[in-house]
């Protein structure tokens, strides 16, 4: 068992760095290099940590020092494994499991058509009416920005905004006052698609936003984290 620790938990490190430089080079989807990172590092390193347990347990009084040693960097390692898989999911890990946000849910704004951006041909692009009362419940604060300037000022001002947070703007539709834009997570390449729409009020203009995910079921708050950043750039 103690000789066999190591050996398990190289192999736990191996298939999640596997997952994470595979996806992170585009040699493996999204979620195949997330699925591949969190097999290695949380059930390859929850394996490695009780098989290095069990080692130190048998080696224990001194008869196997060299067994009992590897046994403790054995266990190191997968607890290392399993404290970077934990860190990882923690942020997010209250957050409702759906993937698509909006600060309009009576009217969210639509994405446009594939024409424009072939990224969204052949993907259901509407938003699910089951997630509108689970957005109000979870997310209150989120609202639409108001901001005392003219429509195409604050059309431009947003689009800013918007590359000033590293997004990809994709597309601009001047004449629904509307841009589309996508943002790449950094490691697995998770791309979440964006939609920013301007309309005009009393008071000058109204700015509301949706972000939904391309991968996985549940975001872990990413898509109402990427709203408040981005309302936070615009009012700055």
């Amino acid at each position: 068992m103690a000789a066999a620790s190591p050996i398990i938990a190289l192999i736990a490190s191996g298939l999640a760095l596997v997952g994470a430089g595979g996806a992170f080079l585009g040699l493996l989807e999204p979620l195949q290099g997330f699925y591949t990172f969190a097999s290695g590092a949380l059930f390859g390193g929850l394996f490695a940590t009780i098989v290095a347990l069990i080692g130190i347990f048998l080696t224990r009084g001194g008869a196997d020092p060299d067994g009992r040693m590897k046994a403790l960097m054995a266990l190191s390692l997968s607890l290392g494994l399993l404290i970077l898989v934990l860190a990882a999911g923690a942020p997010g890990s209250d957050a409702p499991p759906i993937n698509d946000i909006t600060t309009d849910l009576a009217n969210p704004p639509a994405f446009a058509d594939a024409d424009l951006v072939p990224d969204y041909r052949g993907r259901d692009m509407g938003y699910p009416a089951e997630f509108v009362d689970i957005v109000a419940k979870n997310y209150p604060e989120l609202a639409p920005v108001t901001l005392a300037e003219a429509p195409t000022a604050a059309f431009e001002r947003a689009a800013g905004a918007a590359e000033a947070l590293g997004w990809e703007v994709v597309a601009k539709d001047g004449g629904a006052l509307a841009f589309y834009a996508r943002d790449t997570s950094t490691i697995f390449r998770f791309v979440d698609d964006i939609v920013v729409r301007i309309q005009p009020t009393a008071g000058g203009s109204k700015i509301d936003m949706r972000s939904k995910s391309r991968d996985g079921k549940s975001d872990l708050g990413a898509n109402a984290k990427r709203i408040r950043a981005f309302f936070a750039e615009l009012e700055s």
